[in-house]
């Protein structure tokens, strides 16, 4: 699949293998996402590709209950978290609740036509 943006191509292309990718700063190793050409803490141009250990928590959580997308259908979660890395992303949770706090691990939402999307379930253990 062809990607518009070259920024974020390496993010998608990754999601295609089941894998989530944040950028790491070569020079000063910060973590960031979503991803940009340089480092938000020193503004190198050193950014490369890590892949994630997928685990985080919730930072905020709320039900959606009005329909936005075809895609899903409500009521579902929304939620930023943050992950083990330092970054925080906009995702949903599968599942029909989930608390600030919780530990979450990485699953994949499946989209006809277009890479799987990043998601979050409940950690187990």
């Amino acid at each position: 699949a062809e990607f518009a943006d070259p920024v974020t191509e390496p993010f998608w292309r990754a999601c295609a293998e089941h894998r989530l990718v944040i950028q790491r700063c070569g020079n000063c190793g910060h973590h960031q996402f979503y991803p940009r050409p340089h480092c938000l803490s020193c503004e190198s141009d050193r950014v490369e590709w890590v892949e994630s250990e997928g685990h985080g928590t919730v930072y905020s959580v709320t039900t959606v209950r009005v329909p936005v997308t075809e895609e899903l259908k409500p009521p579902y979660l929304l939620a930023l978290v943050d992950l083990d890395e330092g970054v925080r992303l906009l995702t949903n949770i599968a599942g029909e609740t989930a608390a600030i706090g919780d530990r979450l691990a990485l699953d994949w939402r499946a989209r006809d036509g277009l890479p799987p999307l990043p998601v979050f379930k409940a950690a187990v253990g």
